[in-house]
């Protein structure tokens, strides 16, 4: 049997109906932008592979270090115990962060990330003795991962349907504007007195649809909200590390959070890890002599040496000048791009901010059950490209290593799906 043949009869793949799903490609190894597969054809990764690779596929300088790190402590248990990786990656994080964090709380993807920030808040008014402020804020069109807290605080949509009876109550706003903040800050004020947490998506909301949004009127809904002592979680899960042109999506704002959540690009793509960083004022609240004021959440693999090591050489080439040269000179084609796109008929709402364009192909509803998506990923695969539209919001999110040569590519074949479903 063929390794598809295998995978077929194994294997259960993730936001895929298994009926009429077609059969999945054999990549069999990546370099730079580029994956291959086992019959020699190279594809752009024009979305990073879910929007994790930095650095470009099979990355020497984070292998080897990953390499170094299982030769001498691949795994050990973080309750009791602690190591050099796990500590270094906090030292160095902290920092660059986009507000006044203190403490890392480690776990191993972006779900739990943000299922750990949920919990630390309601906790945090708990161990404060107000155990009424249990409420939480969240956008609309919110997507913040696939675990039972993360899909409550996410928008009912098609992620969530099966599970509507059992997610818990969650205060809904719109995404702020010139136009409905003072709506949205009438909504806050009814429910302030209640609720524990906002949580938000700074700038870009990513599974809903690549939207954006005005960050003068975040601004503004963020200080009435922490004028009302909520909570503030930024979930940077996609947002972070250089996607927004920015390191992190909460440096465009002037009000800082006091919970981030971090995944994705923080190993460069190689690793699963997650991380949820707070100020010393939350963490504060669970330092007590009361053993039951403890925050008991953990997992297994919680600070895995190997993930840590990652995300440490991920950051190493992050920071570099010539990466942040890259970051800026992608934004820039990516803006340059958009404007030509204002020409075409047929697509709606062209947007870019850093290295993250996108688009609607103007074509049935906009939703994610639009079947436009697998004929445009079908279509661009055969031309040597990876798009993956989120229904019909066709985007790209490119690894920080792609060529002048290779986004060029991206763009033409883009050009190409216009043409063929909107010519």
């Amino acid at each position: 049997m063929t390794i598809i043949e295998k995978d077929r009869k194994y294997i259960w793949h993730p936001f895929t109906q298994q009926k009429s799903m077609a059969n999945p490609i054999a990549i069999v190894r990546g370099e730079g932008t580029l994956l291959f597969d086992e019959n020699g054809n190279s594809y752009i990764d024009a979305i990073s592979s879910w929007w994790v690779n930095l650095h470009g596929h099979g990355n020497k300088y984070i292998a080897e270090k990953i390499y170094r790190q299982a030769r001498q402590l691949e795994q050990v248990i973080f309750a009791g115990f602690t190591h050099r990786p796990a500590v270094e990656l906090a030292e160095k994080l902290l920092p660059i962060l986009p507000g006044d964090f203190s403490k890392v709380f480690y776990s191993d993807n972006g779900s739990t990330s943000t299922e750990v920030a949920l919990k630390m808040s309601i906790q945090y008014w708990w161990n404060s003795g107000q155990k009424h402020r249990t409420k939480i804020l969240a956008f609309k069109d919110a997507y913040h991962g696939d675990t039972f807290g993360a899909m409550s605080v996410s928008d009912r949509s098609v992620f969530t349907m099966a599970f509507h009876g059992l997610l818990f109550e969650v205060v809904f706003i719109e995404t702020p504007s010139r136009d409905n903040i003072d709506k949205i800050i009438g909504v806050v004020r009814e429910h302030a007195s209640e609720t524990a947490a906002f949580i938000y998506e700074p700038l870009v909301q990513g599974a809903g649809g690549i939207k954006m949004y005005d960050a003068s009127a975040m601004d503004e809904l963020l200080h009435f909200v922490k004028q009302q002592e909520i909570i503030c979680i930024a979930d940077e899960v996609m947002t972070g590390f250089g996607r927004t042109g920015k390191l992190f999506a909460g440096e465009y704002l002037t009000e800082k959070a006091d919970i981030i959540c971090l995944s994705k690009g923080l190993t460069g793509g190689t690793m699963a890890l997650g991380v949820t960083a707070c100020t010393n004022k939350i963490y504060s609240a669970f330092v007590n002599d009361d053993k039951y004021k403890t925050f008991f959440h953990g997992h297994s693999f919680t600070a895995n040496p190997l993930a840590c090591t990652a995300a440490l050489a991920s950051l190493d080439l992050l920071l570099r000048d010539d990466c942040t040269h890259k970051i800026e000179w992608i934004t820039n084609e990516n803006k340059v791009f958009a404007e030509k796109l204002k020409l075409s008929d047929g697509i709606k709402n062209k947007r870019s901010l850093g290295t993250i364009l996108a688009f609607e192909i103007d074509k049935g509803k906009d939703e994610y059950l639009n079947n436009i998506s697998s004929s445009i990923t079908e279509s661009s695969l055969s031309a040597g490209v990876y798009l993956r539209p989120l229904g019909n919001t066709v985007y790209i999110m490119p690894p920080y290593c792609i060529t002048e040569q290779e986004l060029a590519r991206v763009y033409a074949v883009i050009n190409k799906v216009i043409l063929e479903y909107c010519g």
